[in-house]
């Protein structure tokens, strides 16, 4: 299994790279990031699940917050608000630009 494309993009773009490791850098420490972090952390200390290896983190599923594998919970892009957005309502995808079968 090779490299994503994006870790492709910024091994070939090391200006992008710096770029983006600086915005990330400012993000971490922004006073909201951090307040995230320390209430994750608090959680997964709550469910004994912090720093043991087990490759379990919590998950927020609606108003419970329970144990997920970390392969599923950091891959699910369809909790965030960001993605909900972008994809927008359903039925206002992307419309067929093909042939219509008319004149």
């Amino acid at each position: 299994m090779g490299l994503s494309r994006t870790a492709r993009y910024y091994r070939d773009n090391p200006k992008a790279k710096e770029k983006r490791l600086e915005y990330q850098r400012r993000y971490n420490k922004s006073r909201k990031q951090i307040k995230r972090r320390v209430d994750n952390n608090r959680e997964n200390r709550r469910f004994g699940t912090y720093g043991n290896h087990d490759n379990k983190d919590v998950s927020h599923k609606g108003d419970e917050i329970v144990l997920e594998a970390q392969s599923k919970n950091r891959a699910s892009k369809t909790n965030t608000p960001g993605d909900r957005r972008a994809r927008g309502e359903k039925g206002k995808g992307r419309k067929n630009k093909g042939n219509t079968g008319g004149n």
